[in-house]
């Protein structure tokens, strides 16, 4: 058998969602056809894709597999097309949009700046996943920037952003630099008080345990870069925001790792809040713009 695109959307919005309910709302079907859709699929593959609990649907190994298969090219081939509906239908919709504050700002404003003339209205918070999590949930933020995977039901989650990690400084403590033990001289600045990025960066380059406080914290990377700018030390810092002044000499690199850390952003929504065309159509561009990215600048 050969399913057919509605049978396969129909599947991964129940595996998406955990729910036939849900997946119907979200589709604009009747639950009754969903239900025929999803036993239709599994009789012509020959396997079991759900088993069918009190609360829901729970996928089978195969169900998980076909997901796996199936879910790029789907979201590709809806992002194509909600990517060409008109403008107008974006028109007096307000689209809430989270994440970390650095990454919206820099990254996914610019992104999405050429939809405000559509008429689309954005409304952003800054936070931190669990809190962009449950914002979500609760329907305070249609879509969110996660810079981990969430792992809760009645989300849809989409890999974003492959975040590229450079361990930086000025050029005063760049020269100081020449050997790894050379960076125990080096002051630190970080992006919170455990400095989570700074250990792990040591942690996978160096194969080292760092024990040192930094000199200084801020809560954003851009502050982080703007000290690192100014002379306060050495951090590491995502490579997007490393660009311009790498370029001009105002930043130096500090290590060359044969393979630098990366860490993986992801795009979440309530799949029902696909069906307000702003929404959609936001979504449609963030994937668009970053997997055309990605094509251009493979790792």
């Amino acid at each position: 058998m050969k399913p057919s695109l509605d049978l396969l959307r129909s599947f991964l919005a129940v595996h998406r969602t955990g729910s036939i309910t849900a997946a119907a709302e979200l589709l604009a079907l009747a639950q009754p056809t969903v239900t025929a859709q999803i036993k239709a699929l599994e009789a012509g593959l020959g396997r079991p894709l759900f088993e069918r609990r009190p609360r829901g649907v729970v996928p089978t190994v195969a169900g998980d597999d076909l997901a796996r298969q199936i879910a790029e090219p789907l979201d590709a081939l809806e992002a194509a097309v909600v990517a060409r509906t008109p403008a107008g239908a974006a028109a007096s919709s307000t689209v809430h949009l989270g994440g970390p504050a650095d990454f919206l700002c820099d990254q996914v404003l610019p992104a999405l700046a050429g939809l405000t003339g559509a008429g689309l209205r954005l409304r952003t918070t800054f936070g931190m996943p669990d809190d962009l999590v449950a914002a979500l949930l609760a329907g305070r933020l249609d879509l969110a920037v996660s810079s981990t995977r969430p792992r809760r039901a009645g989300l849809a989650v989409t890999p974003l952003h492959d975040e590229e990690f450079l361990l930086v400084a000025g050029a005063r403590w760049a020269r100081r630099v020449e050997r790894p033990e050379d960076l125990d001289d080096v002051p630190l600045v970080a992006y919170g008080p455990q400095a989570p990025i700074l250990r792990r960066y040591w942690r996978t380059v160096f194969d080292a345990r760092l024990t040192r406080v930094a000199g200084v914290v801020v809560a954003d990377l851009r502050g982080v870069l703007a000290a690192v700018l100014a002379g306060a030390g050495a951090s590491v810092l995502p490579a997007y925001l490393c660009g311009p002044p790498l370029a001009d000499g105002r930043l130096r690199t500090l290590a060359e790792p044969p393979v630098p850390p990366l860490n993986t952003l992801y795009l979440a929504h309530r799949p029902a809040a696909l069906g307000q065309s702003g929404v959609a159509l936001a979504h449609a561009r963030l994937l668009d713009h970053f997997q055309t990215a990605s094509a251009a600048h493979p790792a």
